[in-house]
């Protein structure tokens, strides 16, 4: 049982290791902090600790540090989230002020978190399969090429520019709109998505050009919305690895691995467990079934008109997890709002 000050001991020593990238030992302790005690004392208290395995002695050191299940009790009964500075609202409020699209929403919002953290950020898309289609449009670009156009009521647009494999002249694309557009406007984008594979699957073996050129599109149509409701990842500060290699305990390949494929940080981000705040944090050995226990990640909910994702920040697991936490909640809440706000426009 860690007595109240023994858990002061351990908030000390997280937050010391945290800014000095060295053991901590108890001396240092009793000059850092306040205890009002001796060094011995607080030497006795981080034996306790040690005991019940929340820190642990470098080899090569006689201080301490934290270990995986040290940060989580700090994570969970210790850290004091701070609020941002004036300085880093204005930096939020202006780096993500008047956005083209939501693409590009969620490309500054890693960039700014980068920014803030200096770690790796990650946004989930919000998935889209609840969306729905409001304006379809086929745009000939020559008699073998069309660019076909999805508007989603959340504002999202899609263009992907298909290759035929007949050659149409404008009439004949009119005649592809009529009979694609019913199959799609109004329709969720789900539901759209089916409606199409269906189309397309049972369609008889095609009798003239319109009807050729109807599954080409169809098909192009109906992967473009498969990858409206599959789940995405935007990242950015990669590179940030490489500088705070020595953070990590062991190789960053399998975390240079998993920014690569995005299906292990989708999973994982998914499977977090979140606070009543929507705070989510997995810590090192935690992240083992993901290959992943060389480091942390701290995740924090945003809302959009179609469901909740998740911004989240990774990094070694000797990281500023109130800071990361604080900056990851102040971005989700804003990235909420300007959502909300854009979705009161429509």
């Amino acid at each position: 049982m860690v007595s109240d000050r023994g858990l002061q001991v351990l908030r000390a020593i997280v937050q010391d290791y945290v800014d000095t990238h060295e053991p901590v030992g108890s001396r240092s302790i009793v000059e850092r902090h306040s205890f009002g005690v001796s060094a011995a004392t607080i030497r006795n208290d981080m034996a306790l600790l040690e005991d019940e395995e929340l820190i642990a002695q470098p080899h090569t050191s006689s201080g301490r540090v934290p270990t995986d299940k040290g940060y989580r009790v700090f994570v969970d009964h210790l850290a004091e989230l701070r609020p941002l500075s004036s300085a880093q609202r204005s930096a939020i409020t202006s780096f993500l002020g008047e956005p083209s699209d939501l693409d590009d929403l969620l490309a500054r919002t890693v960039r700014l978190l980068t920014q803030l953290t200096g770690q790796v950020a990650l946004v989930q898309y919000p998935s889209f399969a609840r969306a729905s289609i409001t304006h379809v449009q086929l745009v000939q670009l020559d008699p073998r090429r069309v660019l076909v156009i999805m508007v989603t009521d959340t504002g999202r647009v899609s263009q992907r520019i298909t290759q035929l494999t007949v050659e149409l002249d404008q009439e004949a694309l009119d005649g592809v709109a009529a009979r694609l557009v019913p199959l799609l406007a109004g329709r969720s984008v789900g539901d759209a998505a089916d409606q199409l594979a269906r189309a397309v699957e049972l369609a008889p073996a095609p009798a003239t050009p319109v009807d050729v050129a109807l599954r080409d599109v169809a098909k192009a149509a109906a992967e473009e919305l498969d990858e409206f409701r599959q789940n995405r990842l935007v990242m950015a500060g990669s590179a940030t690895l490489a500088r705070r290699e020595q953070d990590f305990r062991g190789s960053i390949h399998p975390l240079l691995e998993a920014i690569e494929e995005q299906v292990t940080l989708l999973r994982l981000m998914s499977e977090m467990v979140a606070d009543e705040h929507g705070l989510a944090t997995s810590i090192g050995r935690e992240n083992a079934a993901f290959g992943l226990s060389e480091a942390s990640i701290v995740a924090s909910q945003y809302d959009s008109a179609v469901g909740a994702a998740r911004i989240g920040i990774m990094g070694p697991t000797r990281m500023d997890y109130p800071r990361n936490l604080t900056a990851a909640r102040a971005v989700a809440r804003y990235l909420t709002r300007l959502l909300d706000e854009d979705e009161g426009r429509r």
